[in-house]
């Protein structure tokens, strides 16, 4: 965490109430894990990276490890209208080609280190349709549609030359991190976390006081001075988490998702001087492929310090665990 990061987060609990500070500080959460990070120190155990796998595994193998993660199960209330729009995600991961399984994969291994809900999962689904690459009138790209204030807030580099946004390992660390810190400070609750990932954390606080709610038993439906948009991002992410479940008990869906899948992993190309294209004609990859994957590195190569997705099979040496910091 940087120091401009610890010194706003400083200030957010200085001005919310004390239950928000308690929350924040509850379990294995950011605070702790981050201080040790800026310490130099070791992580507790509990949010420990996993190791990417080594070789390809199978997209029932993703899939199980997503709806293993998820905090909300049940589905009865789930919005038919969000139903109906995203109707078609399922079978956008059960297609056999394309860069949505894996790219769904890294970021549920990203959770899952963390110790984090997989409906977080979902939130690439509503931004971008996992793109790395998309762009908004608005200004929001990457995969995690960022508008560049907040990348920077979120030590996501944007500069000439360079838009950390559209690197999906940048954007994936930055969201992960900032979600982990959310989800400590709203006491586990995901629907309010996903809240303050769209609205903000004061917005979301200031409503929790106005109707005198606490975290640990909100009624998130029920705070009415946010945003419909904001109210409406629980009920799109909990409604796309039902499809995912739902799909799971169809035998040709399961089928269609039983194939092998490589997973992604970040590497450094430092030495890499032909970039993405020598990286893939070195290791008998598709070049276009990895341009797909990494389109903040996709004209050169990568600025010093920053990494590129990359099929496992791939990368030399041990395998780096997914996004974890």
């Amino acid at each position: 965490m940087s120091a401009r990061m610890v010194a706003a987060r400083a200030m957010l609990l200085a001005a919310a109430p004390a239950w928000a500070a308690a929350a924040a500080a509850d379990g294995p959460s950011a605070v702790a894990v981050e201080a040790a990070d800026e310490a130099g120190g070791e992580a507790p155990p509990e949010a420990a990276a996993v190791p990417a796998p080594a070789g390809p595994v199978r997209g029932t193998e993703i899939y199980e490890r997503f709806v293993g993660g998820l905090a909300q199960r049940e589905c009865e209330s789930a919005s038919p209208r969000w139903r109906a729009h995203f109707a078609h995600v399922p079978g956008q991961l059960a297609a056999g080609d394309g860069d949505v399984l894996p790219l769904f994969g890294y970021v549920v291994d990203a959770l899952r280190a963390r110790h984090l809900p997989t409906e977080y999962a979902l939130i690439p689904f509503v931004e971008s349709g996992y793109r790395p690459g998309a762009r908004s009138s608005g200004g929001p790209a990457g995969l995690w549609q960022f508008i560049a204030v907040t990348a920077r807030n979120h030590d996501i580099p944007v500069r000439p030359g360079y838009d950390g946004r559209l690197s999906p390992v940048d954007a994936t660390r930055a969201a992960v991190r900032y979600l982990r810190t959310l989800h400590g400070m709203f006491a586990g609750d995901w629907r309010l976390a996903v809240m303050a990932f769209n609205a903000g954390e004061y917005r979301v606080l200031g409503a929790l006081r106005r109707h005198g709610q606490r975290p640990a038993n909100a009624d998130p439906e029920s705070l009415e001075s946010l945003s419909g948009i904001t109210r409406a991002y629980v009920r799109k992410l909990h409604a796309l988490s039902c499809l995912m479940v739902e799909a799971g008990r169809d035998p040709a869906w399961l089928a269609a998702l039983d194939r092998p899948v490589t997973p992604l992993v970040a590497v450094d190309l430092a030495g890499e001087a032909a970039g993405l294209d020598g990286y893939a004609a070195r290791h008998g990859l598709d070049a276009a492929q990895l341009r797909r994957l990494n389109p903040a590195h996709a004209g050169g190569t990568p600025p010093a310090g920053r990494q590129v997705l990359v099929p496992a099979a791939a990368s030399a040496g041990p395998r780096p665990a997914p996004v974890a910091n």
